[in-house]
């Protein structure tokens, strides 16, 4: 069983205290908030993951449902708008989908963008990949960093690079959660932190393993 949302919130409140540039903490803070039904202390924490990282798609999904909460409709639509078209250049499917419906849902156009493939660089040689955070050429993983549809998801669309950075933050959440992978619960919470770094949701990466088959 997880934490109750008083224990998330002191967890990513204590995180952000002691590294206010790290989004991701930011990130999982504002969705703590807003499960807590605390939708004003999300929207701030939102804002700010966004003033860290400007392309984070699942954040303006996020802070665009929590400022449609707040009846904030016209500040939301710009969020999503925004959203839409980076989740759009960046191929991030899911918050593409997400953010649409919610402007259906407000009565917003949805704007109409280019596809990530026809806008991507080509990369060059058999282990070049590019990367769907940095939107980079990289090195391509030489197999999953893990079983099942997250690895097989993560080997297809993420670089070396980009990987090991992973590492060096993944390294600083299990530190600052104290975590113990032998406790289940702490297992799902690195994959979570892992993924929203990423830039993925798990119903992502379900739906691209029914396409391509995963180990």
């Amino acid at each position: 069983m997880g934490m109750d949302n008083n224990a998330r919130i002191a967890q990513w409140e204590n995180m952000t205290q002691a590294d206010p540039t790290n989004d991701m903490a930011w990130f999982s803070l504002g969705n703590a908030y807003k499960d807590a039904n605390r939708p004003a202390d999300a929207e701030k924490a939102l804002a700010k993951t966004l003033e860290l990282n400007p392309i984070m798609s699942r954040a303006y999904q996020l802070r665009g449902q929590v400022l449609i909460a707040l009846n904030e409709n016209d500040k939301a639509a710009e969020v999503l708008t925004k959203g839409y078209s980076i989740a759009a250049e960046r191929g991030d499917v899911m918050p593409q989908r997400a953010m649409g419906s919610l402007l259906e849902k407000i009565g917003k156009p949805v704007p109409q963008v280019k596809s990530a493939q026809a806008a991507a660089p080509v990369p060059t040689g058999a282990n070049a990949i590019i990367d769907r955070k940095t939107g980079q050429p990289g090195t391509r993983l030489p197999d999953q960093p893990m079983r099942g549809p997250i690895g097989k998801f993560i080997l297809d669309h993420f670089s070396n690079e980009t990987w090991q950075l992973w590492i060096r933050q993944g390294t600083k959440v299990i530190n600052e959660l104290r975590l113990d992978f032998s406790n289940d619960a702490h297992q799902r919470t690195y994959e979570d932190q892992m993924i929203e770094w990423l830039g993925f949701t798990r119903d992502e990466a379900d739906e691209y393993a029914k396409g391509v088959g995963a180990k």
